[in-house]
């Protein structure tokens, strides 16, 4: 199979779908690799190193769509991508249809196989696709809160971790998956007073025996949540229902509740996010105010880090590239459960029902599309 990788142009992405380790896997399993010139310059990867790797170095990004079977990226095509996308041609990337009928649309006139990382699924109902981009926007949310808690920032100037006679800041976390462990850990080893939030008992009684002192347990209620808001610093977004929509869990009436230079971090906005105030903001321009409460919503967090965020990446999607590479899409869905559950859109094909009960798209069985 010809495996082509383009270089990523959303605004301050600087991670690449694949290292060079990766394209020497792919090499010696018989497939051919094309790399567009400079891809991976952003995570700290050469031209050289990819073509030390086995790969083929394409200058121009029209060729490398024109000439792939299977196009690895990082984030979902943006629009100027849309007409790139031939028929048939697998596109295994993040996508997050759920938040983007423009996207759903295009992806569905283009009759390509969009292969979802964010919705590959264990028995367990783990996300393994989406893990490791999880744990860096996990921590990277408690690392920005606390930059953003500062005056000169918006914030209400408090330090995360207090001083001796001057406590801590408080800190909320919604949602004790992975993205809200990780931020929580970070958070309380900045000394924070940090509460997480969640709707399953088994997993607050797991976090409530693993978790550092200065983290507290609770139930996610409205009424839990509106107790607190009046005196939390920061408060961290971590829900997710994969491949659907974020429900929102604090509202525009919400804000006023809380002190003026309050911080909202959300890291699922690449879901539509989880506070109802919330748009999507860039590395460029992270931050806006509503009501004195700093929002906080960059819809590629871990591209802020690349060359730690891709070699993560490239750990846990490379053994599923290699499966589609060698056995083609179908015959690899088939033969994986976990990748079957990454299939969305395939032939022009909602077979992901979150996603078409978002738009209110017709939705078909995925074996549908599998004979």
């Amino acid at each position: 199979m010809i495996i082509g990788v383009p270089k990523e142009i959303k605004p301050q992405e600087n991670r690449v779908a694949i290292q060079p380790g990766g394209v020497m896997m792919l090499v010696r399993n018989g497939h051919e690799v094309l790399i567009e010139k400079g891809a991976g310059l952003g995570s700290g990867f050469n031209d050289y190193d990819y073509t030390e790797a086995g790969a083929t170095i394409i200058e121009d990004v029209e060729d490398v769509w024109a000439k792939a079977e299977m196009i690895m990226k990082v984030k979902e095509p943006i629009p100027v991508e849309y007409n790139r996308i031939r028929e048939g041609q697998v596109l295994f990337t993040y996508f997050h249809f759920a938040a983007d009928e423009r996207l759903t649309k295009a992806i569905i006139d283009s009759k390509c196989i969009a292969i979802a990382y964010e919705t590959v699924e264990k028995a367990d109902r783990s996300l393994p696709l989406l893990i490791p981009m999880s744990e860096v926007a996990g921590r990277m949310a408690s690392q920005e809160g606390a930059k953003y808690l500062e005056k000169a920032q918006g914030g209400r100037g408090v330090l995360m971790g207090g001083i001796p006679g001057v406590p801590p800041a408080n800190v909320l976390v919604l949602g004790g998956g992975i993205v809200g462990v990780n931020a929580a850990k970070i958070a309380a080893g900045m000394g924070a007073n940090t509460t997480i939030m969640d709707i399953n008992m088994p997993r607050l009684r797991y976090l409530d025996d693993v978790m550092p002192k200065n983290v507290t347990t609770m139930f996610s209620s409205e009424a839990h949540i509106r107790n607190m808001l009046p005196q939390v610093d920061l408060i961290i977004g971590a829900v997710l229902k994969p491949g659907a929509k974020a429900p929102h869990l604090i509202t525009r009436e919400m804000l006023k509740e809380m002190r003026p230079g309050t911080v909202l971090v959300d890291v699922a906005i690449d879901q539509g996010g989880c506070f109802e105030t919330s748009k999507a903001t860039t590395h460029h321009d992270p931050i806006y105010v509503i009501d004195d409460v700093v929002h906080y919503c960059v819809a590629n967090m871990p591209g802020a880090v690349p060359y730690t965020s891709t070699l993560g990446l490239t750990n846990v999607t490379l053994p599923y590239a290699v499966a589609l590479a060698n056995k083609g899409w179908k015959q690899a869905l088939k033969d994986d459960p976990e990748l079957l559950k990454g299939l969305n859109i395939a032939d022009g094909v909602i077979v992901y029902d979150d996603v078409a009960e978002a738009f209110d798209l017709d939705y078909k069985p995925v074996e549908t599309v599998l004979n």
